[in-house]
């Protein structure tokens, strides 16, 4: 499987060079130069995000909305070395990739982990490298990928561990899949069709914003290691590094904080009590 149709994001033109300081970001993600606009390069880039920049969604628990425009990602992101969601950390990622001179363009997905699938409300990135295309996602969350998938179906692909595939799902296009205890799990399916910055914009905020979503109603935050990975769902913390694994009942307030801090690198600029509620079984 293969497309020849990348065309670059519009909404790219916005945010010139000297608005992104690509140092700031290979700073960020601890690196010290930038990668060759290859298939090696893009899988240092990749793995090197998805270690340093959190998935979570902490701005949308303050009540603060997410703000796609680049200059915004790019201060909170990396200026203020916060985390993001989906549309944030790819969106980011989406930027640094044509800079350094990939081809690339986003993508949308829907996601299959909770019953029905809905809408297209994931971002991830096709990049184009000579004859052979790749699907990148540095925002997924909880078991996402660690490193670019080549988009070939039925081809298994291990990464840190985990197990990865992407199958045909007819009408829904391309279904990528997460082997868990030997049974392969549905994460989202995506199709090739353009995703226009209107496209990614209505995703965003209805992912953002709408009670039936997710993001709004629980608070999350993930991040990867080589050998791991470090998990928050509202009170409940779950550090999995090597054989071991930790589960903490976090209390609120204070101790709340100092634990995004010390795990995720996340300092809010915000008190504890500025978070929206959590749901009563989620503090039982």
């Amino acid at each position: 499987m293969t497309s020849n149709h990348l065309t670059t994001n519009i909404y790219f033109s916005s945010m010139n060079r000297s608005d992104f300081p690509l140092d700031a970001y290979l700073h960020r993600i601890g690196l010290t130069s930038m990668v060759p606009a290859d298939e090696d390069g893009l899988e240092i880039l990749h793995r090197a995000q998805v270690y340093a920049i959190p998935f979570e969604n902490f701005d949308i628990m303050l009540g603060q909305g997410i703000n796609l425009e680049p200059a915004a990602l790019f201060e909170k992101l990396v200026r203020r070395r916060r985390g993001g969601y989906c549309f944030e950390l790819n969106g980011l990622f989406l930027r640094v990739l044509l800079q350094a001179g990939f081809r690339a363009r986003a993508l949308l997905a829907r996601v299959h982990m909770r019953g029905e699938p809905g809408g297209r409300t994931h971002q991830l990135e096709l990049v184009s490298i000579g004859d052979r295309d790749w699907i990148a996602d540095v925002g997924f969350g909880s078991n996402g990928l660690r490193a670019p998938l080549p988009l070939e179906t039925g081809r298994v692909a291990s990464q840190d561990g985990h197990r990865y595939r992407l199958r045909d799902a007819g009408q829904y296009g391309t279904m990528l899949q997460w082997q868990q205890d030997g049974d392969w799990r549905d994460l989202y399916s995506f199709d090739l069709g353009l995703a226009s910055q209107a496209d990614i914009e209505l995703g965003n905020h209805f992912t953002s914003t709408h009670p039936s979503s997710f993001f709004t109603w629980t608070r999350v935050a993930n991040l990867p290691h080589r050998d791991g990975r470090v998990s928050l769902t509202d009170l409940s913390l779950t550090e999995a590094l090597g054989p071991e694994v930790r589960q903490v009942h976090l209390q609120e307030g204070q101790e709340y904080l100092d634990a995004l801090e010390k795990y995720f690198g996340i300092r809010l600029e915000a008190g504890y009590d500025a978070l929206r509620p959590l749901r009563r079984e989620a503090v039982q």
